[in-house]
Protein backbone atom coordinates (compact mmCIF):
# COMPACT_ATOMS: atom_id res chain seq x y z
CA UNK A 1 0.00 0.00 0.00
CA UNK A 2 1.03 3.62 -0.43
CA UNK A 3 1.37 6.31 2.22
CA UNK A 4 0.47 9.31 0.09
CA UNK A 5 2.42 12.36 1.27
CA UNK A 6 3.31 14.13 -1.95
CA UNK A 7 7.05 14.07 -2.57
CA UNK A 8 7.45 12.14 0.72
CA UNK A 9 5.16 9.30 -0.40
CA UNK A 10 6.35 5.73 -0.02
CA UNK A 11 5.14 2.15 -0.28
CA UNK A 12 4.64 -0.37 2.52
CA UNK A 13 5.18 -3.94 1.34
CA UNK A 14 3.49 -6.69 3.40
CA UNK A 15 3.85 -10.44 3.00
CA UNK A 16 6.24 -13.38 3.06
CA UNK A 17 9.62 -12.73 1.46
CA UNK A 18 9.09 -9.02 0.72
CA UNK A 19 12.47 -8.22 2.32
CA UNK A 20 14.10 -9.42 -0.89
CA UNK A 21 12.75 -6.31 -2.61
CA UNK A 22 15.25 -4.19 -0.67
CA UNK A 23 17.86 -4.03 -3.44
CA UNK A 24 15.29 -2.77 -5.94
CA UNK A 25 14.20 -0.03 -3.51
CA UNK A 26 17.82 1.03 -2.97
CA UNK A 27 18.35 1.12 -6.75
CA UNK A 28 15.26 3.29 -7.23
CA UNK A 29 16.68 5.73 -4.70
CA UNK A 30 19.93 5.89 -6.66
CA UNK A 31 21.90 5.29 -3.47
CA UNK A 32 25.58 4.47 -3.97
CA UNK A 33 26.22 3.01 -0.51
CA UNK A 34 24.28 1.94 2.54
CA UNK A 35 24.58 1.53 6.27
CA UNK A 36 22.47 -1.35 7.57
CA UNK A 37 21.76 -1.24 11.30
CA UNK A 38 20.49 -4.64 12.34
CA UNK A 39 19.37 -6.14 15.63
CA UNK A 40 18.97 -9.55 14.00
CA UNK A 41 21.30 -12.42 12.96
CA UNK A 42 23.21 -11.99 9.68
CA UNK A 43 20.99 -14.45 7.83
CA UNK A 44 18.03 -12.13 8.41
CA UNK A 45 19.67 -9.25 6.54
CA UNK A 46 18.78 -9.12 2.82
CA UNK A 47 21.19 -7.86 0.18
CA UNK A 48 21.08 -4.13 -0.42
CA UNK A 49 22.68 -4.29 -3.86
CA UNK A 50 25.30 -1.67 -3.00
CA UNK A 51 28.41 -1.59 -0.77
CA UNK A 52 27.06 -1.78 2.77
CA UNK A 53 28.42 -1.18 6.25
CA UNK A 54 26.69 -3.53 8.70
CA UNK A 55 26.27 -2.24 12.25
CA UNK A 56 24.95 -4.46 15.02
CA UNK A 57 22.32 -2.99 17.33
CA UNK A 58 20.09 -4.19 20.15
CA UNK A 59 16.33 -4.04 20.41
CA UNK A 60 14.91 -2.91 23.71
CA UNK A 61 14.20 0.32 25.54
CA UNK A 62 17.61 0.49 27.34
CA UNK A 63 19.28 1.25 23.99
CA UNK A 64 16.64 3.69 22.78
CA UNK A 65 18.65 6.73 23.88
CA UNK A 66 20.36 9.84 22.59
CA UNK A 67 23.67 8.10 23.25
CA UNK A 68 22.70 5.38 20.77
CA UNK A 69 21.71 7.98 18.17
CA UNK A 70 24.99 9.83 18.70
CA UNK A 71 27.02 6.65 18.26
CA UNK A 72 25.14 5.78 15.06
CA UNK A 73 25.80 9.23 13.63
CA UNK A 74 29.50 8.88 14.43
CA UNK A 75 29.59 5.56 12.59
CA UNK A 76 27.78 7.16 9.64
CA UNK A 77 30.41 9.90 9.58
CA UNK A 78 33.28 7.43 9.82
CA UNK A 79 31.89 5.57 6.81
CA UNK A 80 31.55 8.81 4.84
CA UNK A 81 27.78 8.50 4.44
CA UNK A 82 26.18 11.25 2.34
CA UNK A 83 22.69 12.39 1.47
CA UNK A 84 22.97 10.37 -1.72
CA UNK A 85 23.27 7.15 0.30
CA UNK A 86 20.75 5.27 2.43
CA UNK A 87 20.34 3.96 5.98
CA UNK A 88 18.53 0.65 6.49
CA UNK A 89 17.08 -0.60 9.78
CA UNK A 90 16.40 -4.27 10.53
CA UNK A 91 14.78 -4.94 13.89
CA UNK A 92 11.93 -4.12 16.22
CA UNK A 93 10.32 -0.79 16.97
CA UNK A 94 13.10 0.49 19.21
CA UNK A 95 15.58 -0.10 16.40
CA UNK A 96 13.46 1.57 13.72
CA UNK A 97 12.87 4.53 16.06
CA UNK A 98 16.51 5.09 16.96
CA UNK A 99 17.83 4.46 13.45
CA UNK A 100 15.12 6.65 11.96
CA UNK A 101 16.06 9.51 14.27
CA UNK A 102 19.77 9.12 13.47
CA UNK A 103 18.96 9.18 9.75
CA UNK A 104 16.82 12.29 10.22
CA UNK A 105 19.57 14.15 12.07
CA UNK A 106 22.68 13.12 10.13
CA UNK A 107 23.42 15.72 7.43
CA UNK A 108 19.93 17.04 8.33
CA UNK A 109 18.37 14.03 6.68
CA UNK A 110 19.52 10.86 4.92
CA UNK A 111 17.01 8.44 3.29
CA UNK A 112 16.00 5.52 5.48
CA UNK A 113 14.35 2.18 4.70
CA UNK A 114 12.79 0.10 7.49
CA UNK A 115 12.59 -3.69 7.69
CA UNK A 116 10.57 -4.22 10.88
CA UNK A 117 10.97 -7.73 12.26
CA UNK A 118 8.43 -7.75 15.11
CA UNK A 119 4.65 -7.69 14.87
CA UNK A 120 4.55 -4.52 16.93
CA UNK A 121 6.89 -2.71 14.55
CA UNK A 122 5.12 -3.99 11.46
CA UNK A 123 1.66 -2.84 12.47
CA UNK A 124 2.71 0.50 13.92
CA UNK A 125 6.24 1.57 14.81
CA UNK A 126 7.84 1.55 11.35
CA UNK A 127 4.98 3.38 9.60
CA UNK A 128 4.28 7.10 9.65
CA UNK A 129 7.65 8.77 10.05
CA UNK A 130 7.70 9.34 13.79
CA UNK A 131 11.16 8.85 15.27
CA UNK A 132 12.05 9.28 18.92
CA UNK A 133 14.17 8.12 21.81
CA UNK A 134 13.63 8.15 25.55
CA UNK A 135 14.95 10.30 28.37
CA UNK A 136 15.14 9.21 32.01
CA UNK A 137 12.17 11.52 32.55
CA UNK A 138 9.90 9.74 30.07
CA UNK A 139 9.31 7.86 26.84
CA UNK A 140 9.72 9.28 23.32
CA UNK A 141 10.45 12.79 24.56
CA UNK A 142 13.12 13.57 21.93
CA UNK A 143 12.32 12.99 18.28
CA UNK A 144 11.20 14.34 14.95
CA UNK A 145 9.29 13.36 11.82
CA UNK A 146 11.26 11.63 9.07
CA UNK A 147 9.31 9.58 6.57
CA UNK A 148 11.02 6.42 5.32
CA UNK A 149 11.69 5.83 1.63
CA UNK A 150 10.08 2.37 1.90
CA UNK A 151 8.96 -0.18 4.49
CA UNK A 152 9.15 -3.95 4.09
CA UNK A 153 6.94 -5.88 6.53
CA UNK A 154 8.13 -9.41 5.85
CA UNK A 155 5.82 -11.81 7.64
CA UNK A 156 8.48 -14.54 7.46
CA UNK A 157 10.26 -12.67 10.25
CA UNK A 158 7.29 -13.22 12.56
CA UNK A 159 7.75 -17.00 12.53
CA UNK A 160 10.88 -16.52 14.63
CA UNK A 161 9.25 -14.48 17.41
CA UNK A 162 9.00 -15.82 20.97
CA UNK A 163 5.36 -16.22 22.11
CA UNK A 164 5.43 -13.19 24.40
CA UNK A 165 6.81 -10.89 21.70
CA UNK A 166 4.21 -12.07 19.21
CA UNK A 167 1.39 -11.42 21.69
CA UNK A 168 2.95 -8.05 22.52
CA UNK A 169 2.32 -6.96 18.93
CA UNK A 170 -1.40 -7.45 19.33
CA UNK A 171 -1.52 -4.49 21.72
CA UNK A 172 -1.51 -2.08 18.78
CA UNK A 173 -3.93 -4.26 16.78
CA UNK A 174 -6.41 -4.37 19.69
CA UNK A 175 -6.56 -0.60 20.03
CA UNK A 176 -7.25 -0.30 16.27
CA UNK A 177 -10.81 -1.48 16.91
CA UNK A 178 -11.50 1.81 18.68
CA UNK A 179 -9.94 4.14 16.10
CA UNK A 180 -11.83 3.05 13.01
CA UNK A 181 -10.16 -0.14 11.78
CA UNK A 182 -13.09 -2.38 12.68
CA UNK A 183 -13.07 -5.67 14.54
CA UNK A 184 -9.94 -7.55 13.45
CA UNK A 185 -10.33 -10.48 15.83
CA UNK A 186 -10.25 -13.86 14.11
CA UNK A 187 -8.77 -12.59 10.84
CA UNK A 188 -5.59 -14.14 9.42
CA UNK A 189 -2.50 -12.36 10.73
CA UNK A 190 -1.53 -10.83 7.38
CA UNK A 191 -5.05 -9.34 7.11
CA UNK A 192 -4.75 -7.90 10.61
CA UNK A 193 -1.40 -6.33 9.69
CA UNK A 194 -2.79 -4.93 6.44
CA UNK A 195 -5.86 -3.45 8.14
CA UNK A 196 -3.78 -1.88 10.92
CA UNK A 197 -1.25 -0.39 8.49
CA UNK A 198 -4.03 0.79 6.18
CA UNK A 199 -5.79 2.67 8.98
CA UNK A 200 -2.54 4.24 10.11
CA UNK A 201 -1.70 5.25 6.54
CA UNK A 202 -5.10 6.94 6.19
CA UNK A 203 -4.55 8.91 9.38
CA UNK A 204 -0.94 9.86 8.61
CA UNK A 205 -1.91 10.98 5.11
CA UNK A 206 -4.55 13.29 6.60
CA UNK A 207 -2.36 14.58 9.45
CA UNK A 208 1.35 13.96 9.08
CA UNK A 209 2.47 16.22 11.93
CA UNK A 210 0.11 15.30 14.77
CA UNK A 211 -1.98 18.47 14.66
CA UNK A 212 -5.34 16.74 14.91
CA UNK A 213 -6.49 13.38 13.56
CA UNK A 214 -3.16 11.64 14.15
CA UNK A 215 -3.77 11.87 17.89
CA UNK A 216 -6.09 8.87 17.38
CA UNK A 217 -3.05 6.64 16.98
CA UNK A 218 -2.21 7.32 20.62
CA UNK A 219 -5.30 5.46 21.83
CA UNK A 220 -4.29 3.69 25.04
CA UNK A 221 -0.81 5.17 24.88
CA UNK A 222 -1.03 7.90 27.54
CA UNK A 223 -1.29 5.41 30.38
CA UNK A 224 0.64 2.84 28.33
CA UNK A 225 3.78 4.97 28.13
CA UNK A 226 3.48 5.79 31.84
CA UNK A 227 3.26 2.08 32.69
CA UNK A 228 6.36 1.33 30.64
CA UNK A 229 8.33 3.98 32.48
CA UNK A 230 6.89 3.12 35.90
CA UNK A 231 7.84 -0.55 35.53
CA UNK A 232 11.28 0.24 34.09
CA UNK A 233 10.00 -1.35 30.87
CA UNK A 234 9.25 -4.71 32.48
CA UNK A 235 5.91 -4.22 30.75
CA UNK A 236 6.52 -4.14 27.01
CA UNK A 237 4.97 -1.51 24.80
CA UNK A 238 2.08 -3.55 23.42
CA UNK A 239 1.28 -4.97 26.84
CA UNK A 240 1.22 -1.49 28.37
CA UNK A 241 -0.92 -0.11 25.53
CA UNK A 242 -3.35 -2.98 26.05
CA UNK A 243 -3.81 -2.02 29.71
CA UNK A 244 -4.02 1.62 28.61
CA UNK A 245 -6.80 0.69 26.18
CA UNK A 246 -8.83 -0.93 28.97
CA UNK A 247 -8.25 2.19 31.07
CA UNK A 248 -9.31 4.46 28.19
CA UNK A 249 -12.63 2.65 28.07
CA UNK A 250 -13.11 3.03 31.82
CA UNK A 251 -12.19 6.72 31.73
CA UNK A 252 -14.53 7.41 28.80
CA UNK A 253 -17.29 5.73 30.77
CA UNK A 254 -16.54 7.76 33.89
CA UNK A 255 -16.76 10.95 31.83
CA UNK A 256 -20.13 9.90 30.39
CA UNK A 257 -18.79 9.59 26.86
CA UNK A 258 -19.75 5.91 26.39
CA UNK A 259 -22.07 3.43 28.03
CA UNK A 260 -21.32 0.33 30.10
CA UNK A 261 -21.48 -2.04 27.13
CA UNK A 262 -18.82 -0.10 25.24
CA UNK A 263 -16.64 0.06 28.36
CA UNK A 264 -16.94 -3.72 28.67
CA UNK A 265 -16.07 -4.10 24.98
CA UNK A 266 -12.66 -2.53 25.62
CA UNK A 267 -11.89 -5.18 28.22
CA UNK A 268 -13.26 -8.02 26.09
CA UNK A 269 -11.25 -7.07 22.99
CA UNK A 270 -7.98 -6.87 24.92
CA UNK A 271 -8.69 -10.19 26.67
CA UNK A 272 -9.49 -11.87 23.34
CA UNK A 273 -6.00 -11.06 22.08
CA UNK A 274 -4.47 -12.68 25.17
CA UNK A 275 -3.08 -9.38 26.46
CA UNK A 276 -2.80 -8.16 30.06
CA UNK A 277 -5.67 -6.02 31.33
CA UNK A 278 -4.75 -5.20 34.95
CA UNK A 279 -2.51 -2.59 36.52
CA UNK A 280 0.77 -3.72 38.10
CA UNK A 281 0.31 -4.38 41.80
CA UNK A 282 2.97 -1.87 42.82
CA UNK A 283 1.86 1.03 40.60
CA UNK A 284 1.81 4.35 42.43
CA UNK A 285 -1.17 6.36 41.19
CA UNK A 286 0.34 9.79 41.87
CA UNK A 287 3.54 8.75 40.13
CA UNK A 288 1.61 7.43 37.11
CA UNK A 289 -0.33 10.69 36.81
CA UNK A 290 2.92 12.67 36.97
CA UNK A 291 4.29 10.56 34.10
CA UNK A 292 1.10 11.08 32.08
CA UNK A 293 1.52 14.82 32.41
CA UNK A 294 4.70 14.43 30.32
CA UNK A 295 2.69 13.00 27.43
CA UNK A 296 3.32 14.93 24.20
CA UNK A 297 -0.41 15.55 23.72
CA UNK A 298 -0.63 17.31 27.08
CA UNK A 299 -0.34 21.10 26.98
CA UNK A 300 -2.27 22.51 29.93
CA UNK A 301 -3.29 19.35 31.78
CA UNK A 302 -4.01 15.67 31.36
CA UNK A 303 -5.06 14.68 27.84
CA UNK A 304 -6.35 11.36 26.55
CA UNK A 305 -7.67 9.97 23.29
CA UNK A 306 -11.07 8.63 24.30
CA UNK A 307 -14.04 6.95 22.68
CA UNK A 308 -17.27 8.91 22.50
CA UNK A 309 -20.49 9.57 20.59
CA UNK A 310 -18.50 10.80 17.57
CA UNK A 311 -15.90 8.07 17.88
CA UNK A 312 -12.41 8.49 19.30
CA UNK A 313 -11.07 12.00 19.76
CA UNK A 314 -8.56 13.91 21.85
CA UNK A 315 -10.00 15.10 25.17
CA UNK A 316 -7.97 17.76 26.95
CA UNK A 317 -7.92 18.89 30.57
CA UNK A 318 -9.34 15.69 32.03
CA UNK A 319 -9.62 16.20 35.82
CA UNK A 320 -6.78 14.51 37.66
CA UNK A 321 -9.21 13.38 40.37
CA UNK A 322 -11.27 11.47 37.79
CA UNK A 323 -8.14 9.84 36.40
CA UNK A 324 -7.01 8.88 39.89
CA UNK A 325 -10.41 7.41 40.75
CA UNK A 326 -10.43 5.31 37.56
CA UNK A 327 -6.94 4.04 38.25
CA UNK A 328 -7.84 3.21 41.84
CA UNK A 329 -10.86 1.19 40.67
CA UNK A 330 -8.89 -0.95 38.20
CA UNK A 331 -7.95 -4.50 39.20
CA UNK A 332 -4.27 -5.18 39.87
CA UNK A 333 -1.94 -8.13 39.61
CA UNK A 334 1.71 -9.00 40.09
CA UNK A 335 3.45 -9.48 36.76
CA UNK A 336 6.26 -12.00 36.48
CA UNK A 337 7.00 -12.11 32.78
CA UNK A 338 9.41 -14.63 31.27
CA UNK A 339 12.31 -13.34 29.22
CA UNK A 340 10.76 -14.64 25.98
Amino acid sequence: MKVALGDRSYSVHIGPGVRHGLADAVERLGARRAVMVSARPPEWNPESGVPTLLLASHDGEPDKTLATVGELCRRFAGYGLTRDDVVISVGGGTTTDAVGLAAALFHRGVPVIHLPTTLLAQVDGSIGGKTAVNLPEGKNLVGTYWQPAAVFCDTDYLETLPPRERTNGYGEIARCQFIGAGDLRGLPLHDQIFASVSRKAEIVTADERDTGLRHLLNYGHTLGHALEAATDFALRHGEAVAIGTVFAGRLAGALGRIGEARVAEHLQVVEDYGLPTKLPMTLDIAGAIALMRLDKKATTGLSFVLDGPRGAELVRDVPAATVADCLAAMPRQTYEFPES
